[in-house]
């Protein structure tokens, strides 16, 4: 018989517990990288006391329930043998201490909380839902342990012109009926400002180009970056003048002539009798 015992001192120096918060930024501060400050409740250490929770001139005593460990053991015998069971002291909840005299600042906790602004760097190419960590901004450590870190998840408002995979950019562009026909340059929508980019002539609807390095950076080096891939729309007019109209079917008249043809020229749909003739 007999329990296992725990190797851990609950009264020992202790890190203090991560605090967790969110900030929403938009697409283009994800892209590029940005500053955001955060007003948080945060523990200090009670000046008064030093952290002690006792009032000025007097010291907490040992607890007398578990003699200064902050754990009690029980003893039971079972069928196997004799168990303990190792359990925090509720009478010092684990601190091996307790204050007969309060701290009128803290009232006995040892620290005291206040709103303070904590700036967050974003750093260029955070994705949504990662966080970013800042050392020691967390809750208090106990007896003389390291305060916890602060997490921010980062939330990011999305943007209608750009698709995000990775690193990776997806936009459309639209482009004029001409300017498939002929070739040349279009003007592209980029994070970084519209740039000019050469299509070959008789650019079908559909086609994606590729545009190198005008992607998001990588969050662990903002010197490499994705690329965007741009699928281009052709643009159909909706409404059309006369004399537009008349230029159009000029161009068709002398392409192909498909606005006129004849009856004989179009293919004749074949009767159900048609469809069982044997040849």
């Amino acid at each position: 018989g007999g329990g296992r015992r725990s190797s851990r001192n609950s009264n020992g120096p202790m890190r203090g517990a991560d605090i967790r918060a969110s900030v929403r930024i938009t697409f283009e501060e994800a892209v590029f990288g940005c500053e955001k400050e955060l007003s948080l409740n945060l523990k200090d250490e009670c000046t008064t006391c030093h952290g002690t929770g006792a009032k000025p001139g007097t010291q907490p005593e040992t607890c007398s329930r578990c003699g200064g460990r902050g754990q009690v053991v029980t003893t039971q015998q079972s069928f196997f043998g004799t168990m303990q069971n190792i359990t925090t002291c509720p009478e010092c909840n684990g601190t091996g201490k307790v204050i007969k005299d309060k701290c009128t600042t803290c009232h006995g906790t040892g620290y005291t909380s206040s709103l303070k602004k904590i700036a967050v760097t974003i750093p260029a190419g955070i994705d949504d839902g990662q966080s970013v960590r800042i050392r020691e901004k967390g809750e208090l450590g106990r007896n003389g342990g390291p305060r916890g870190d602060l997490l921010v998840q980062v939330r990011i408002i999305g943007n209608p012109n750009f698709q995000r995979n990775g690193m990776d950019l997806y936009t459309n562009t639209s482009i004029s009926f001409a300017q498939a026909a002929i070739g040349g340059d279009v003007r592209v929508n980029t994070v970084d400002g519209d740039v000019l980019f050469n299509i070959k002539p008789g650019t079908q609807t559909g086609t994606r180009i590729r545009l190198k390095g005008k992607g998001v950076p990588s969050i662990r080096n903002k010197a490499v970056r994705g690329d965007q891939y741009t699928t281009l729309i052709v643009r159909v007019p909706e409404k059309l003048t006369h004399e537009q109209k008349e230029l159009i079917k000029q161009l068709d008249k002398i392409s192909g002539n498909t606005l006129n043809q004849s009856e004989d020229e179009k293919p004749k749909k074949k009767s159900f009798k048609d469809k069982f003739k044997l040849d």
